[in-house]
């Protein structure tokens, strides 16, 4: 029982307890107490656990340091913490070839089995970080202890890494690959690879490639409705479309709304409505994404009131326009410089029970930043804050922009401990912005407390700040201050690329961050 117990907590704690619930009265009780002793009473919470582990991965010197800190830590490797380890690192662009030594470590324990979710995690780190040797290493072993874990999903996140930075054909070649490695290689496998020439390439390589290959793997819905939703083109999308038809499937809603998309944003709203109606008459209803592609559509072509008019429209169909819908409609009039009209709207989400969305302040806050409305800015930020909905990264960019334009120091701080205490933004593209001012008008002390607040949440300052605030201190001769900013970027990697004068600022984390949810 005790072996069946010890592979459930690999799996997860929860199952591990509930299958403990169920045999405790079956158990010698001398046998239960040492038992629950070591493996709840002094293990620390998951997230502490997590906190714990990554800390430890992030100052190993070595791979034997690491292994030994992991052993002497006391904390649990199960596979709900090892999901939120690799999680944290990713967030927070962590060392990639210490996270992997502890992907390797942990994968070695007999009778262990890593998740879909982390062999998924650990591809992308390695991906981000372009060591796509490694990856195939990676995909290799994984290959032989447990295959089920190579997904379609894994198809794409690899791929969508390599396509980042290598040509249509090595990508190509790189799915190839898979098909030693996943073990059904489909039309679903080829679908993932469409979908990342989509999103990484231009939508000419995907339709060739789909050509090229399209015998190998026969299409079928989910393949044209990939291509579909990517075309700027009209006559491209209603040439995929009679293709779709000519190989008998039928359009779903998907098909049709991506359609209707492509018409409404080359303002052929007329075609748009053609389209709607021929779904009617195939017994199918628009939905919400239909007429939010309408509303965008009118604003295109200089009709915010129609489109404003198309959201009472919609429910004498039974359809019920979400914050997306109405975040449309609030942005052509904010095009339209309507921002009256604008702010009823967004009064209007509240009385219908719905919530504004961060998209529906960055709406405003683009507006005011075109026009450098400081004052507008920050009391839409207030507004935003007290109605509970927290900013994003484009919001925060908006406003510290702003803010650095307009030398606001205090207002860019009460940002900074916003994002500090309430955990919203990217740390790495803010602090760039932030750095800038600070160190610009001599404000070294905030400056160093910044750094270090973003530090111990895990965050790699930029090198470039690093310099400019080591620059200062050693105009000020705060030799002791300059000694521990240097250990805590160490945390992060070697001392040469520290020091380095010729090292440019990591611009990979605005995509990075786009990118997270539709790929894990």
């Amino acid at each position: 029982m005790a072996v069946i117990l010890e592979r459930l907590l690999f799996q997860s704690p929860s199952r591990a307890r509930y299958a403990l619930d169920l045999s405790f009265m079956s158990l010698n009780p001398r046998n239960v107490a040492p038992f629950l002793c070591r493996h709840f009473c002094s293990n620390p919470s998951l997230n502490d656990g997590v906190e714990t582990v990554y800390r430890i991965i992030s100052s190993s010197a070595s791979s034997q340091n690491l292994k030994q800190l992991l052993k002497s830590s006391g904390v649990f490797l199960s596979n709900d913490l090892i999901d939120g380890v690799l999680k944290r690192v990713r967030f927070s662009h962590g060392n990639p070839l210490q996270a992997l030594e502890f992907f390797k470590f942990t994968g070695k324990r007999k009778g262990f089995y890593h998740t879909p979710f982390s062999l998924d995690t650990m591809l992308y780190i390695l991906g981000r970080n372009r060591k796509f040797e490694l990856i195939w290493d990676v995909l290799y072993e994984t290959k032989w202890k447990d295959q089920s874990l190579i997904s379609p999903r894994t198809v794409q996140i690899v791929l969508g890494r390599i396509a980042k930075v290598c040509s249509v054909r090595q990508t190509v070649e790189s799915f190839r690959k898979f098909k030693r490695l996943v073990p059904v290689f489909d039309t679903i496998c080829f679908n993932a690879l469409l979908r990342t020439l989509c999103q990484e390439k231009s939508m000419a390589d995907a339709r060739n490639v789909y050509h090229s290959l399209k015998h190998e793997f026969r299409p079928n819905l989910q393949t044209f409705n990939i291509l579909l939703s990517g075309w700027k083109s009209s006559e491209e999308a209603e040439g995929f479309f009679e293709e779709m038809r000519q190989m008998g499937i039928k359009p779903d809603v998907v098909s049709y709304n991506s359609l209707i998309d492509v018409y409404c944003k080359n303002r052929e709203v007329d075609k748009a409505y053609k389209v709607i109606k021929r779904m009617r008459e195939e017994d199918m209803e628009p939905d919400v994404i239909t007429y939010t592609s309408i509303i965008g559509g009118l604003g295109l072509v200089g009709q915010p009131d129609k489109a404003r008019d198309v959201l009472k429209e919609m429910k004498e169909y039974g359809c019920y326009p979400d914050v997306a819908a109405f975040n449309a409609a609030i942005r052509n009039y904010c095009i339209a410089k309507r921002l009256g009209d604008a702010y009823n709207l967004m009064d209007e989400i509240v009385a219908k029970g719905l919530r504004p969305n961060a998209t529906t302040y960055n709406l405003f806050f683009r507006v005011f930043s075109w026009s450098n409305d400081l004052q507008s800015s920050w009391t839409l930020y207030q507004r935003m804050i007290d109605a509970g909905c927290l900013p994003n990264t484009q919001s925060c960019m908006f406003l510290i922009k702003l803010f650095r334009r307009q030398e606001k120091v205090d207002m860019a701080m009460r940002l900074w401990n916003d994002m500090v205490e309430k955990g919203f933004g990217s740390y790495i593209l803010v602090s760039d912005v932030l750095f800038d001012l600070l160190c610009d008008l001599g404000k070294l002390v905030e400056a160093e407390k910044c750094f270090l607040q973003m530090v111990e949440k895990g965050h790699k300052p930029s090198n470039v700040s690093f310099r400019r605030i080591k620059v200062l201190m050693e105009l000020t001769n705060k030799y002791e201050a300059i000694h521990i900013l240097s250990e805590k970027m160490a945390m992060f990697g070697t001392s040469s690329q520290i020091s380095g004068s010729s090292e440019s600022l990591e611009n990979d984390s605005l995509s990075d961050s786009n990118s997270l949810i539709t790929q894990l």
